[in-house]
């Protein structure tokens, strides 16, 4: 064999057309083994029943189990760090949310990963929003009595929190910050302490999912006066938006919170667009809709580079909030 001969047989052999593309393979293929949908809080929270009802449908519908990696700690920044350093084959994701993308980054010192560059976006899989919610005792059944009544009582104006950080502390910094109210937070570790002592009488209000409160307004333990996101809930049609409550800006800072999927950054885009239309059928599939408005959520996905850009934007508009709060990144 001549030297150009054998020259032009080795560049045949490792041409990129002589082998089969990687990215189409892991598309066509995906997926041939169980998928691990790393969910970054502890099992039996409202979370963690959204994802293992997502889990359960999309493994159904890709025929391979979709099993739930409970990885609690650091305001979930644990679980998506260990999402974020995994293979990108499409066999690990990350149950990512508003807290681990774009709130975190702004209040931890030593963030373990970076979530505009070390993530995938696939996919929000719902949106919610905290609701303003006081004791049934509090004289107040609007924001602007409440603000009213808070100028009045200074002393007894505080509001509860799952803790610094939370979404529902940043909640109440900024109702502060748009009305002038005198609020003093009252830090709790979890929002279920918080709402307890919040229906005893001890602290006036505080701002929590609806999926928590819906109970205790139906019993008449609470009474909730606005829902802080840009429309109103379908689980709650009655409770005006903030802006509507006459308050605006919230939804510029970012007040529609979410749950979606993410993955390694470097996962292929192939392998990302197939998983966002497995994720979207199952979003949109009559069950998987029947969950997510018991538990007071709202259905929500967009493609992987339109979720791209709302990250950043998310993460940029709660970095703003989070400075105005004061909080001192631990």
């Amino acid at each position: 064999m001549t030297p150009t001969r054998r020259t032009l047989l080795k560049a045949a052999l490792v041409s990129p057309l002589a082998l089969p593309p990687c990215s189409a393979f892991a598309q066509d293929h995906w997926p041939q083994k169980p998928v691990r949908l790393i969910v970054p809080f502890a099992a039996g929270g409202p979370s963690d029943v959204l994802a293992r009802a997502f889990a359960k449908q999309l493994g159904a519908a890709v025929g391979q189990p979709v099993v739930v990696d409970n990885r609690a700690g650091a305001g979930g920044s644990i679980g998506i760090d260990i999402a974020a350093k995994a293979m990108p084959d499409g066999y690990t994701l990350g149950f990512a949310h508003t807290g681990t993308t774009a709130i975190n980054p702004h209040a931890t010192q030593r963030m373990p990963y970076d979530p505009l560059t070390d993530l995938a976006p696939i996919t929000p899989i719902v949106s919610y929003a905290n609701v303003l919610v006081v004791n049934a005792n509090v004289p107040a059944r609007t924001v602007a009595e409440f603000v009213e009544w808070a100028k009045a009582n200074p002393a007894a104006a505080t509001f509860a929190s799952g803790g610094n950080g939370a979404t529902n502390h940043l909640a109440g910094e900024l109702l502060k910050t748009l009305t002038g109210a005198p609020l003093v937070h009252v830090p709790y570790k979890g929002s279920g302490p918080a709402l307890n002592d919040v229906m005893a009488g001890h602290v006036p209000c505080m701002f929590d999912i609806p999926v928590t409160v819906l109970p205790q307004l139906k019993a008449g333990r609470i009474r909730a006066l606005a829902i802080l996101s840009s429309r109103r809930s379908s689980v709650l049609p009655d409770v005006p938006t903030l802006r509507e409550a006459g308050y605006p800006g919230f939804e510029e800072a970012g007040s529609d919170l979410w749950f979606g999927l993410v993955a390694p950054a470097q996962m292929p885009a192939a392998l990302v667009e197939r998983i966002y239309a497995e994720t979207v059928k199952v979003v949109r599939s009559r069950d998987m809709l029947e969950t997510i408005r018991t538990m007071g959520y709202e259905p929500w996905t967009m493609p992987p580079g339109e979720f791209k850009t709302f990250i950043r934007a998310d993460h940029a508009k709660w970095g703003k909030v989070v400075k105005a709060s004061g909080l001192k990144p631990e």
